[in-house]
Parts: C-alpha cells; sequence; structure tokens
C-alpha cells in the first residue's frame, strides 16, 4: 500500500478541494471532506496507472531496454 500526502482546502464556492503535491496536476474536489478523499483517491489512482502506461510504452520503444522496480531505503 503507497501513502501519500494530499492537501485538502476549503473551496470559495464550497466543498472542498484536494490536490497531491507529489503527483503534478492530481487534483479533485468533493462536497465535503469525506467525498473529497475518496475522490483524490481515485484520481491518484487513475494518475499512476497513466504513468505506467507510459513508461511501458517508452520501454516498449527501446530495444533492450527493461523496467524494473528498486528498493530505496528512507
Amino acid at each position: 500500500m503507497m501513502k501519500l500526502e494530499v492537501l485538502l482546502e476549503p473551496a470559495e464556492e464550497g466543498g472542498y478541494t484536494v490536490t497531491c503535491p507529489m503527483l503534478k496536476g492530481c487534483v479533485s474536489e468533493g462536497d465535503n471532506r469525506e467525498e473529497a478523499l475518496a475522490n483524490i483517491q481515485e484520481a491518484i489512482k487513475l494518475y499512476l496507472r497513466a504513468v505506467k502506461k507510459e513508461e511501458e510504452i517508452l520501454v516498449d520503444q527501446k530495444q533492450g531496454a527493461e523496467l524494473l522496480t528498486v528498493a530505496v531505503d528512507d
């Protein structure tokens, strides 16, 4: 399970806007806190899926390239 920080802010027009600073452009909103948080979770999933697909396309275009996962200590 990945954990990411999000920034939850009251929106001027009501409800909340929520962003994920680690994922540029990943933004969502909701009428209340719970809805906004549920929406950003879905937005993050879709964002990460799109990034993974983009990486796979780039690797497919490069002969001999490998997409690997490495662990990094904090």
